[in-house]
C-alpha cells in the first residue's frame, strides 16, 4: 500500500467483533482450565479499582435494560437472552483504539458518558479479574482475544493496553486464507466455551483484518438443587394463553421473594454457589409490557428492598435457549453507528488505515436444569419453618437476570416467552 498516491482512497479494512456468552447449570466435571487468580489486581490500588468497577457495573446494568427494551419492542413475542457485561467489555476495549466522535458515541451508547477513559479501563481491569474464578461449584471465565492479520502493524500502545487492562491475548492470523482463519477462530471459541459454542462464524468478509473475540463462560450449581424425580410435563402459557408442554421442575425451600404492587409482578431470587444469583420476575397476567417499560436501575434496586426470605414452592421450566444478535443493527438502536462506518475513527489501533467494525455478532446460550455437580450428594434435608408456602409457578412469560453479587454485575439478562421453542 505504501506506493499508492496519497490522494487515492485506501481500502477500508474490516474489524470483526464476536461475543459469546454461555451460562449453564449442569454437572460440573473436574476443573479443566486453570483459574486466573487475582494477583494482577493486587498491583493496582484495590480500593480504587473496586469503586470504578462498581460504578461501571451499575452503568452496564442500565445499558442492559436500555438494550433489552429495544430488543423487546423489535420482537415482543420472542425469547431474548444476552450478556450486557460481555458486550460492554468488548466495546470498552475498542475505546482504547477509537477517538473523537467515534469514541464519544460508544461511551454515550454504553452509558459511560462523564467517566474518564482511564477509569473505564481501570474498572474493567478489576472486573475481568474478579469474574475469572473457579471453585468446586463454579467456573467463570471472561476472556478477550485479538486475531490480527499478519500484514497489519497495530499500534504498540493499543496492544499493550489491551493485554494489561483487558487481559487480551493476540493471535497472528492469515486472513488471506478465510476458510483456515474461520476454522482457527471457531476452534478457539469452542475450546474457550468447553465445546458449548461451535461454528459461531459461518462466513467472513474478505476485507477483514482484525477480529476481537470476547467469551464469557459460566457454569454453576444451584445452592438448592431440584430433584429430577419431581420434574413432570406441564402447560406453559404463551402470549395469548396458548399452552405448550414443558418439563416443569419443582423445589420447595427458603427463597428471597417479594411482590411489587406498583408494577404487578412477583420477584424471586434463586442462589447459585459463590455469590451468583438468578432473579426471576413473573408479571401478573397481562402485565409484561408494563414491567418491561419500567426496567431501570431504580426498579431493580427497589425489588431488592421488597424481597424477604420465606418458604416458597418453586416450579421452573427446564429449558435451553440461544440468543444471537447482529450488534451492528442492535447497537444502532442505542446510537452506536460510526464505529461500523468507513470513516469511523479507529486510528489508535492501526494508524493511517481506514479500519471499521465490519462484523459484530453476539451469541449467548442458557441452559437451566435440575443438576448440580455430577455424582455429588444432594443438598440434604432443609428444615423449613411451619408456614404456608407461597406458590411461585413460572408457567407464563417471565424475565430473568443472572448477577454476580459482590461488585454487583449483571452477567446475563433475558425474557423467556416460550421455553419449548427456545
Amino acid at each position: 500500500m505504501g506506493g499508492q498516491s496519497p490522494r487515492k482512497m485506501k481500502p477500508t479494512l474490516g474489524l470483526g467483533l464476536l461475543l459469546a456468552g454461555l451460562l449453564t447449570v449442569e454437572g460440573l466435571l473436574k476443573p479443566n482450565f486453570s483459574s486466573k487468580s487475582h494477583e494482577a489486581v493486587g498491583r493496582a490500588p484495590e480500593q480504587r479499582g473496586r469503586r470504578e468497577a462498581q460504578e461501571l457495573a451499575r452503568r452496564t446494568m442500565q445499558f442492559g435494560f436500555q438494550l433489552y427494551k429495544k430488543l423487546a419492542s423489535a420482537g415482543p413475542s420472542q425469547n431474548i437472552f444476552f450478556s450486557p457485561v460481555s458486550i460492554s467489555t468488548a466495546f470498552s476495549m475498542l475505546c482504547l483504539g477509537s477517538q473523537n466522535a467515534t469514541l464519544a458515541e460508544i461511551k454515550q451508547g454504553l452509558n459511560f458518558r462523564n467517566i474518564q477513559e482511564k477509569d473505564i479501563h481501570g474498572g474493567f481491569r478489576y472486573l475481568i479479574h474478579r469474574l475469572n474464578q473457579e471453585t468446586q461449584d463454579l467456573q467463570m471465565s471472561l476472556q478477550n482475544t485479538l486475531f490480527i492479520d499478519q500484514r497489519l502493524r497495530p499500534e504498540k500502545k493499543f496492544m499493550t493496553d489491551a493485554k494489561n487492562l483487558y487481559n487480551a491475548d493476540s493471535v497472528p492470523t492469515n486472513f488471506q486464507n478465510l476458510d483456515h482463519a474461520r476454522k482457527q477462530i471457531n476452534d478457539y471459541l469452542s475450546q474457550k466455551t468447553h465445546g458449548k459454542i461451535n461454528d459461531l462464524i459461518k462466513s467472513m468478509d474478505s476485507n477483514i483484518a482484525l477480529l476481537l473475540v470476547n467469551t464469557l463462560f459460566f457454569r454453576a450449581r444451584w445452592q438448592q438443587e431440584f430433584d429430577p424425580k419431581t420434574t413432570k410435563e406441564e402447560d406453559f402459557f404463551l402470549d395469548g394463553n396458548k399452552p405448550v408442554k414443558v418439563p416443569m421442575m419443582f423445589h420447595g425451600g427458603m427463597y428471597g421473594v417479594g411482590h411489587d404492587e406498583q408494577l404487578s409482578c412477583t420477584v424471586l431470587e434463586m442462589p447459585y454457589f459463590n455469590n451468583i444469583t438468578a432473579t426471576f420476575v413473573l408479571p401478573d397476567e397481562g402485565d409484561m409490557k408494563h414491567v418491561e417499560e419500567a426496567l431501570t436501575l431504580a426498579t431493580f434496586d427497589r425489588w431488592k428492598k421488597l424481597i424477604t426470605r420465606r418458604v416458597v414452592d418453586v416450579s421452573l421450566p427446564r429449558f435451553a435457549i440461544t440468543g444471537t444478535y447482529n450488534l451492528k443493527k442492535t447497537l444502532s438502536y442505542l446510537g452506536i453507528m460510526k464505529v461500523f462506518e468507513p470513516n469511523g475513527d479507529l486510528n489508535k489501533i492501526v494508524p493511517n488505515q481506514n479500519l471499521k467494525v465490519g462484523e459484530a455478532v453476539h451469541k449467548a446460550k442458557l441452559k437451566i436444569d435440575e443438576k448440580g455437580t455430577e455424582g455429588a450428594a444432594g443438598s440434604g434435608i432443609q428444615t423449613l419453618p411451619m408456614e404456608r408456602p407461597l406458590v411461585f409457578k413460572l408457567n407464563r412469560p417471565f424475565l430473568l437476570m443472572i448477577t454476580e453479587n459482590i461488585i454487583p454485575t449483571v452477567l446475563f439478562m433475558g425474557k423467556i416467552t416460550n421455553p419449548a421453542g427456545a
